[in-house]
């Protein structure tokens, strides 16, 4: 029978009042919405049970089941009384490692930020206790501040590790915090000023604050959401403001162009919500 947990799944693309409805394709979401369903039973799903949990009727549900089935991504008993979700996704999900797709999505949006902002901007990931920084474009100006792809910065210190640590659940963040290890330079911090730190992130759904680390910058830094609303990364951008006769966008354009960016490589509807 269906876990407690089990609730009508919700559509695979969140629809807004703008949708374009020239886009929705009802059999592609149909099949999503079992997918879906059955990933949050271990123990598969009769027909039955199916049906009652997806409010729809019995022949189009049938229908669906058959060509999952058929192509794989769903698996029937051997009475042929249950399904269950197959490995195919776990598969296809691996074809190419989860970072290396990120990085490869994340270039050229990175690329087009910079440009338009005419500053630089990296990519961090948690890893093993800190963050690392897995992607970094230059602006096109040649005037900027820039770290190395490769490079490993505090999780306690920097822009990129304070959204990460607030936009993860607690259970990560504590994970992450025991596995910390301080780095060259990282500057302490009390649990007191970390705790409202994290907490005005969450409020704002961003990070913006004078480097702890460089004089003259002032980190912006967004979060890439997962479909959970987790951080999958944290997209940052140290500001520098030019004070010669080149004018270029300032604070607050580059902020939005940021925003823009880390909302297309987010796996949800808008950006960064307060985590319950």
């Amino acid at each position: 029978m269906p876990t407690q947990a089990a609730r009508k799944p919700a559509p695979a693309v969140a629809e807004s009042p703008a949708a374009d409805d020239r886009y929705r394709a009802p059999a592609l979401d149909k099949g999503l919405d079992i997918l879906e369903l059955l990933a949050q039973q271990p123990q598969g799903l009769t027909r039955a049970e199916i049906v009652k949990e997806m409010d729809r009727s019995a022949s189009e549900i049938y229908r669906m089941l058959e060509r999952l089935v058929a192509r794989q991504y769903v698996t029937r008993s051997i009475a042929g009384d249950r399904y269950a979700l197959s490995l195919k996704l776990f598969a296809l999900a691996n074809i190419h490692p989860p970072l290396n797709r990120l990085i490869n999505q994340a270039l050229p949006v990175m690329d087009a930020f910079a440009r338009q902002a005419e500053q630089s901007c990296h990519l961090g990931v948690y890893d093993r206790g800190n963050v690392l920084i897995t992607s970094q474009i230059n602006s096109p100006r040649g005037w900027s501040f820039s770290l190395h792809r490769g490079a490993r910065v505090g999780l306690l210190d920097t822009a990129s590790g304070h959204v990460l640590l607030a936009f993860s659940d607690a259970d990560n963040a504590a994970r992450m915090r025991a596995e910390h290890t301080a780095v060259d330079g990282e500057v302490p911090i009390t649990e007191a000023k970390l705790q409202a730190t994290l907490g005005s992130i969450r409020k704002a759904g961003f990070l913006e604050r004078d480097s702890q680390q460089s004089y003259g910058v002032v980190d912006i830094s967004f979060p890439i959401l997962g479909p959970d609303h987790c951080a999958l990364a944290a997209l940052t951008c140290p500001y520098i403001r030019r004070i010669d006769r080149h004018v270029g966008p300032d604070l607050q354009a580059a902020r939005e162009l940021l925003r823009q960016a880390a909302q297309t490589l987010s796996l949800t509807q808008g950006v960064a919500q307060p985590l319950p």
